[in-house]
């Protein structure tokens, strides 16, 4: 099945408690945790060392307010992308969260496709 037959309401409901369990885990230094949704494709292509330690090291991503505003879903290709508007507890200002959403494995040796995180990003 092709993400983008799902309807927004659809979407919706799968996005915030992904969303609100990204914001949870990163706050808590949880990495396993944080990248468990992730899509085999994503996990693959990411140098974990490296965002391990920007993991860490962050301070905005350790003091995520967990109130945000939703702004809306982007459809493309064979991923949604929902935004959100996001506060930190510790550092004045708004940040654009993103969530890109899509059919994929869990790991290598799964053959079913499950809607995965293919991308999550605060800019």
């Amino acid at each position: 099945m092709n993400i983008l037959e799902h309807s927004d309401e659809e979407i919706i409901a799968l996005a915030h408690p992904m969303w609100d369990d990204l914001i949870k885990y990163s706050n808590e230094g949880e990495y396993g945790k944080f990248i468990r949704k992730f899509s085999y494709e994503l996990l693959f292509g990411l140098n974990e060392i490296e965002i391990g330690k920007q993991f860490a090291k962050s301070e905005l991503t350790r003091s995520l307010d967990p109130s945000y505003d939703f702004l809306g879903l982007i459809r493309r290709g064979e991923h949604i992308t929902a935004l959100y508007r996001v506060r930190s507890t510790k550092k004045e200002g708004e940040w654009l969260g993103r969530l890109v959403l899509g059919y994929g494995k869990a790991n290598k040796e799964s053959e079913e496709e499950e809607i995965r995180i293919f991308g999550a990003s605060i800019f």
